[in-house]
């Protein structure tokens, strides 16, 4: 089966713009028949298939452009600029996304024998691969076993297990390892990412916070950086941006009660912050999200 094939199954299944969600928990479907604009929002632990269009995702100074026929595997819960490139209403960005579960991870791959890990495979948050025949036709019967809703509890298990076998195998492989393999440097930046999304109101000492993963502050630091593309303060700032536009969207909190509510002290420092990754102050930005469609606007999205 090809590429052209998963891209026939989305559109007959997602009709009409927007991220779908579906009968499978962990599968969504995502269709764009216009460009967007570069969007602030949050990737989650799971597999991108984009199977036409295209689509660019900048990660602090990593930017992967993308598209049909490639996948993108997040290991961990990332900020985000991403937006729709290739896209028109004769061809339109079609996409899956697959949530994967860490725990179902974790157990696989020490069931599994895999090959040591390379030394010179730098652990990375965020990785771009071509998408093998293989993991594509995993990824097309899973799509497809929406069609069969009564098989989709029975079997859609064991596809989506099938498909964390084959990304540990696969050219993804090194960078999921990292993130489950106990007591590596990624798996405890991942812990600290996974305290911090929890945590994220409270003001933290990043050396404690380097403590409780059991790293020196410079060590930690420096890997941080280096699976994030940006510093611990960095990322806990967006977590509390991203969070703070999802309450004023959703539940139409003003800009001085989402402040304190995400963290901030300051209501003047919480707009100027705002504006930096937004591009406007919070009251005109939500305005805006609100009139006009765009790529990603909750506080966790693809």
């Amino acid at each position: 089966m090809s590429i052209e094939t998963l891209a026939h199954d989305i559109d007959r299944i997602a009709r009409i713009d927007g991220d779908h969600t579906t009968g499978i928990a962990r599968l969504s479907l995502h269709r764009r028949s216009v460009r967007t604009e570069p969007m602030p929002c949050i990737y989650g632990l799971g597999l991108a298939v984009v199977a036409q269009g295209g689509k660019q995702v900048t990660l602090g100074e990593q930017v992967l452009t993308y598209g049909a026929g490639q996948s993108l595997l997040v290991t961990a819960d990332l900020p985000v600029v991403a937006h729709v490139t290739r896209a028109d209403l004769a061809h339109p960005f079609m996409c899956m996304f697959l949530s994967l579960d860490a725990r179902a991870l974790v157990q696989l791959a020490a069931e599994m024998d895999l090959p040591p890990l390379p030394r010179e495979q730098a652990p990375r948050a965020i990785s771009l691969s071509a998408l093998d025949a293989s993991l594509l036709d995993a990824v097309i019967r899973l799509v497809r076993l929406l069609d069969e809703p009564a098989l989709i509890t029975t079997l859609a298990p064991l596809i989506q297990q099938e498909i964390m076998v084959r990304l540990l195998c696969g050219p993804h492989g090194p960078y999921l390892r990292h993130l489950v393999s106990a007591g590596s440097p990624s798996n405890q930046i991942a812990q600290a990412m996974a305290w911090l999304t929890q945590n994220y109101v409270h003001d933290v000492l990043m050396d404690e916070l380097a403590a409780r993963v059991h790293m020196s502050p410079s060590t930690f630091r420096l890997h941080f950086r280096h699976v994030t593309g940006m510093s611990p303060l960095q990322y806990q700032k967006q977590l509390r941006l991203q969070q703070a536009r999802h309450l004023m969207l959703y539940q139409a909190l003003d800009a001085g009660s989402t402040a304190a509510r995400v963290g901030y002290e300051s209501a003047s420092q919480f707009s100027r912050d705002y504006s930096r990754l937004f591009g406007a102050p919070p009251q005109r930005d939500i305005k805006r999200m609100r009139h006009q469609p765009a790529e990603g606007v909750g506080a966790s999205s693809f």
